[in-house]
């Protein structure tokens, strides 16, 4: 009974997906024979109703004898149906597939939150979005018609691991859009169904827009097409900077062209890579026969854009445009308002059969990097209400775009070991550094047979951490065995990040205490107009002052002073050559010292752990923290010169060792 179900359901699907919707019986006719009626679960929710079919699997070459490492090429279907009364405006389902799963293909959907492009490794799942047609309509405002209040995706792929007669199936499938709620699902053995409902706790802002209304994230992106032509338009983007611990240095914006289109010109911002030769080769060539493209800027499917230099802001060919020309600098609030916007324009030529004005698409899968800041994950556009301006004639008036999509982008958490920044920490009381953590920002660049990737940081002296870390190894030593430590083979490797910050207890006594922040630059290029966020568990309340920087107590995040430089230091300057041939490069450095109250803080225990900051953001990257506090243990004894004259003549020997190896 159950497979019957399923075959008539998946015959109903064909006939109302895959062709669209039926004709209505002709009361004249007595050949047309009556449409077949939806299946029960369908006819029966009042939301979205959500289905995924298994259709086939084939093994895939090299045919080996391990079953989890065999390949299996998949095809597969996911339907998602408007049954409700109300439109739903940019549509995404998430696909939790469960079998290492590398997506090849999907249609009518494109992968979002950072996936990237096809193929795609969506072993942790897969959110999909609705490409050309975003919205849902219902079937009471198309007079039933399946094509526009319902989407299939025809999935091809491959998955890992599976037995020959087995079947697999995600995990699970959903809506994700907000205030929808998706009940456990139905399963069948190659068919699982769910029908998602509106959640009556969410509280929906009420709206006149005819299109989504805007949301606002970390960094936000507007496309609006400005003027509109046969066969190319104009295009603005302008790109805002909303989160006050945020930063952009050096941006490189991304997208991907999904119809033939190629950017003619752009004032404002540059492509890195000027050629035309993929549109004399591609398709535009082949329907634009006659088109001069010696003057295109470039025809690649996914551009690579940059930021122009300042001094080309006042260009009558490239510059012109507010907001532009900051290098690729976009600044926290807190820092500029007005430097926390950018804005750039293009024109963009079409290809049949999207030459007609009124017929236009945005690109998809945006992502923005940056020199040092936060990862981000980046959303489909969304169409909003055309964009307004005001009247460039001075007139008591508003223009508007002709049409407008919002991209929003937010800051993901660092991968452990694939920070940009970390941290170590030292204190007054104890004689040790507690160090960057192994490989904080990653280890691919290094040689990792000469050096342990996932041993444990050695504790090291303090005044090793003023040299990089190249030059540490002898200090370490020395250090292992001054405190009768083992030394492996093979040291641990070192952090790898190219700004670390230290933080330093200087004092700690009955009414306050005090810091000391020293931020290291071990890379080339300097950094301008930098900021680090410290926040703190209970010290907050406590914070009183800071010298020789610009401190400011943040209402939103909770918790956190926002640090920069003053005027006339913005520089963290790179990395230079020692005093002498031989001699350790020299980081760029900028340091200051931090005081504390402890006023109406119950119980504070600055030693134990409240004395350290929980979070350390440096110009939006969250830094990696180490795995333990300052021990006070290990003080220098009254025999602290000894000690120190020790360690001299340790680390002298085994310079002496190495000369003569």
């Amino acid at each position: 009974m159950k497979l019957m179900y399923i075959a008539f359901l998946f015959i109903h699907l064909r006939v109302q997906i895959c062709y669209g919707a039926t004709d209505y019986d002709d009361d004249y006719s007595d050949d047309d024979e009556k449409p077949a009626s939806p299946p029960p679960a369908q006819t029966n929710c009042n939301g979205v109703f959500l289905t995924y079919t298994f259709i086939e699997r084939i093994k895939e070459l090299p045919y080996l004898k391990n079953v989890s490492a065999q390949s299996w090429a998949f095809k597969s279907t996911a339907t998602i149906v408007n049954t409700g009364l109300e439109e739903v405006k940019g549509w995404k389902i998430f696909i939790g597939f469960q079998h290492r799963e590398i997506l090849v293909s999907a249609n009518n959907a494109v992968l979002v939150d950072g996936a990237g492009d096809f193929p795609a490794n969506v072993s942790k799942g897969a959110t999909l979005a609705g490409y050309p047609n975003a919205d849902l309509q219902t079937s009471v405002d198309t007079a039933a018609d399946y094509t526009k209040m319902s989407v299939q995706i025809d999935l091809t792929g491959t998955m890992f691991g599976m037995k020959e007669k087995s079947i697999p199936l995600p995990k699970s499938i959903r809506l994700v859009n907000d205030g929808w709620k998706c009940p456990k699902l139905t399963k069948y053995p190659t068919y699982m169904y769910s029908c998602c409902k509106q959640d009556p706790k969410y509280k929906k802002k009420s709206s006149t827009n005819k299109y989504a209304a805007r949301q606002y994230g970390d960094v936000n992106f507007v496309y609006d097409v400005l003027k509109s032509y046969e066969g190319s338009y104009e295009a603005q983007v302008t790109i805002d900077n909303d989160n006050p611990l945020s930063c952009l240095s050096k941006w490189n914006l991304t997208w991907e062209w999904m119809r033939g289109e190629f950017i003619y010109s752009m004032r404002g911002a540059y492509t890195r890579k000027i050629d035309y030769s993929e549109c004399i080769f591609g398709l535009q060539g082949q329907y634009l026969s006659g088109f001069d493209f010696s003057q295109a800027m470039n025809c690649e499917k996914t551009p690579v854009i940059s930021d122009l230099p300042p001094d080309r802001a006042n260009n009558s060919q490239v510059g012109l445009v507010p907001y532009c020309c900051r290098d690729g600098s976009l600044l926290s609030r807190v820092m500029d308002k007005n430097r926390a916007r950018s804005i750039f324009q293009l024109r963009v030529y079409k290809i049949p059969p999207d030459v007609s004005k009124t017929v236009l698409y945005p690109p998809q899968r945006w992502n923005i990097t940056t020199l040092v800041s936060a990862e981000y994950k980046c959303s489909q556009p969304v169409r909003v209400d055309p964009t307004e301006f005001p009247n460039s004639t001075g007139l008591d008036a508003k223009t508007y775009a002709v049409a407008s999509w919002q991209v929003v982008c937010n800051m993901t958490k660092p991968v452990k070991k694939e920070a940009k920044c970390c941290v170590s920490y030292t204190a007054y009381y104890s004689d040790a550094a507690v160090p960057c953590s192994t490989c904080a920002c990653g280890c691919d660049d290094l040689n990792t047979d000469k050096c342990n990737p996932d041993a444990k940081a050695m504790a090291l002296p303090t005044d090793a951490l003023l040299v990089p870390a190249e030059n540490r190894t002898l200090k370490i030593k020395a250090y292992a065995s001054l405190k009768h430590k083992e030394i492996p083979k093979r040291l641990p490797c070192p952090d790898n990040c190219g700004v670390s910050i230290n933080w330093h207890i200087i004092s700690d006594h009955k009414g306050g205490w005090t810091a000391r922040i020293t931020l290291f630059n071990w890379g080339d290029e300097p950094f301008k107009d930098w900021f680090v966020a410290l926040q703190f568990k209970k010290a907050f309340p406590g914070y009183d002052s800071v010298y020789s920087l610009n401190a400011t107590k943040l209402k939103s995040p909770k918790n956190t002073i926002f640090i920069q430089s003053l005027k006339g230091s913005e520089y963290l300057v790179g990395e230079v050559n020692g005093s002498s041939s031989g001699k350790p490069r020299i980081p760029g450095k900028q340091q200051s010292v931090i005081g504390f109250t402890k006023k109406n803080i119950q119980g504070l225990n600055v030693k134990k752990g409240d004395g350290f900051p929980s979070k350390v953001i440096f110009n939006g990257a969250e830094c990696a923290l180490p795995a333990h506090f300052p021990n006070a243990a290990t003080r220098s004894s009254p025999v602290s010169y000894t000690a120190v004259v020790f360690l001299s003549i340790v680390t002298f020997l085994l310079l002496m060792t190495d000369h003569f190896r």
